[in-house]
């Protein structure tokens, strides 16, 4: 018998398959079709202080490979999600939930992580920090080592969950961010967001996104994702989650492999919603087939 279990920043996952911020919303559809308590857990859909309608449409486009989206952080705010997501996540969903949080100033990022502290059911907070600064001339937080450290210091002081920072691949040194997201009090790094596209309607002449631009996701992002883990798992000591373009239990092998202790699936969900039950069932086969006893022997294993 092999052994999937996994511990993410001291909680035990049954197994490291966790579908991604976004591609889940709360759960609840997902749920409908199958039992999501065979997962590890789940990230529930990036929320901000105040309700947001989003971008305008389009706001998906397919492309070779992958897809991009610029949704825009569609949520109800968190208010409604502890008033209601929350307590209706409780009929469906018995485990410890990752929550992911998204702001525009340090101060909403502060104001959110500070309600979901009094959450049982929150097990992780997840700090997206791709989202402009709106303080800091619209510059992603994630950009800046220095921006990502003083994110993560104030959410720090609010908090007893295990937070994990978030970080965007649109970036010179990933290393550095982590490393300066690890000395300001991460629990843990999550990695990577979607890679910055664009494609052009060639018929209208103009950009397929109402937003010009939106975030590449899918396979073909994976040889970049499986990278930037490797990097971070050399320059950090606190635990990995990675994504990117991840669809099968070998990509879950391969990610562990490059240092990651948990993996989170995404844009497959959208294109099979039973995506991560049928990576979880696989997960078992796939490593008799590679000689794995347990996972977390081979975390890392390929450095």
């Amino acid at each position: 018998m092999v052994n999937t279990k996994v511990s993410l920043c001291g909680k035990v996952l049954e197994n490291p398959v966790i579908p991604a911020s976004g591609t889940f919303g709360y759960g609840a559809e997902f749920a409908k079709i199958y039992d999501i308590n065979c997962l590890g857990t789940f990230s529930f859909k990036g929320t901000t202080r105040e309700p947001r309608f989003g971008n305008p449409t389009p706001r998906i486009a397919e492309t070779e490979g992958g897809m991009l989206n610029a949704v825009g952080l569609q949520n109800p705010g968190i208010d409604h999600v502890l008033a209601h997501e929350l307590p209706e996540m409780q009929a469906y969903f018995h485990k410890p939930v990752m929550a992911n949080v998204s702001g525009f100033s340090v101060e909403e990022y502060v104001e959110v992580c500070r309600k979901l502290d009094d959450c049982p059911q929150v097990g992780w907070l997840e700090i997206n920090i791709s989202c402009p600064n709106v303080h800091g001339g619209g510059m992603s937080f994630g950009t800046d080592p220095e921006q990502a450290a003083l994110v993560t210091s104030k959410i720090r002081h609010v908090t007893k969950k295990p937070l994990i920072v978030k970080l965007s691949p649109n970036v010179t040194d990933i290393a550095a961010i982590a490393k300066a997201c690890e000395d300001a009090g991460a629990d843990g790094i999550s990695l990577i967001n979607t890679l910055l596209g664009m494609r052009i309607d060639l018929r209208r002449r103009a950009p397929l996104l109402a937003n010009r631009t939106g975030g590449l996701s899918g396979p073909a992002v994976f040889p970049v994702a499986l990278r930037m883990v490797w990097q971070v798992y050399e320059a950090v000591k606190i635990p990995i989650v990675g994504m990117g373009g991840v669809q099968s239990a070998e990509d879950v092998i391969e990610m562990m492999l490059a240092g990651a202790t948990a993996v989170e699936v995404g844009a497959a969900n959208l294109v099979n919603p039973f995506a991560c039950r049928d990576i979880v069932n696989a997960l078992p086969t796939a490593m008799q087939k590679y000689g794995i006893q347990d996972l977390n022997e081979i975390i890392g294993g390929a450095h």
